[in-house]
């Protein structure tokens, strides 16, 4: 009777230890799609800046029609890419049109110095920061999900239950992991 009774708490103290590691699991990896949509919600409202901020420079740099095209055409694909990996390929690709779009502004004083351009530059510079955030959010919950499925015991219970680790968002161009520089002339004295 003693030893049933053991083996019975031994086993309610495993099934209970079990549902705690899993009830973990599930926890971290619900944060880690959150982190994720996090970033697609900067993107997204970056997307949503970009077509004001081009018809704004497109006043000015008529000219400069490839440029305005291809932010135009591809602004809502990182928001669309479905995968990390392929969010992180759109969003660097976007980050290096927006870097050339602010260069072709460059070239013109009167777009520098108009008000409306210098707000979508502001917000753009907001979006960007809070953008960054979100990715290092997003990996920070990516690290811990990883970790705890890969360490014991709950190795024991991820695998299983059908526990992977998710990608983190990487990028495979250095140069593009930080907003675009954008430099602006020193008002005349």
């Amino acid at each position: 009777m003693i030893v049933g009774l053991v083996i019975l708490g031994i086993v309610v103290v495993a099934l209970l230890w079990g549902v705690a590691i899993y009830n973990g699991l599930v926890r971290v990896r619900a944060l880690a799609k959150e982190g994720f949509s996090g970033i697609t919600v900067q993107l997204r409202r970056r997307a949503d800046l970009i077509p004001n901020l081009v018809s704004t420079v497109e006043g000015y740099a008529t000219h400069e029609r490839e440029v305005l095209t291809q932010v135009t055409a591809h602004r809502a694909d990182a928001v669309q890419g479905g995968s990390v990996a392929a969010t992180a390929q759109a969003d660097a690709a976007m980050t290096g049109m927006l870097g050339r779009l602010m260069a072709v502004a460059e070239a013109y004083p009167d777009l520098k110095a108009n008000q409306n351009f210098q707000q979508l530059q502001t917000e753009l510079a907001e979006i960007e920061d809070s953008l960054q955030s979100a990715r290092r959010y997003y990996n920070a919950t990516v690290r811990d999900l990883n970790t705890r499925i890969q360490s014991f015991p709950a190795v024991l219970v991820a695998r299983p239950m059908g526990f992977s680790e998710e990608e983190f968002y990487t990028d495979a161009d250095q140069s593009i992991q930080s907003a675009p520089v954008v430099k602006f002339g020193q008002p005349a004295a």
